[in-house]
């Protein structure tokens, strides 16, 4: 069972990002991307892929962010 964590500050970006762990993004209550991993970030904008070239720009105010963790 996956186990969520939510995504807040640049530190936790950070993290997820070297640890290359799959993300899950809601936008309105709504998930609007599964199982990318982060390859960018900034101030207003997170950058996932989930292939080769399936690449997602999310703005950071708008949406939020989990990290999905395996037990």
């Amino acid at each position: 069972m996956a186990q969520n964590r939510r995504l807040i500050t640049d530190q936790d970006f950070q993290e997820a990002m070297e640890r290359q762990r799959a993300i899950r993004v809601f936008q309105d209550d709504h998930v609007v991307d599964s199982g990318g991993i982060i390859i960018r970030f900034d101030d207003n904008l997170i950058v996932t892929q989930s292939g080769v070239s399936d690449i997602s720009y999310h703005q950071r105010t708008l949406c939020e962010f989990f990290e999905m963790k395996k037990r």
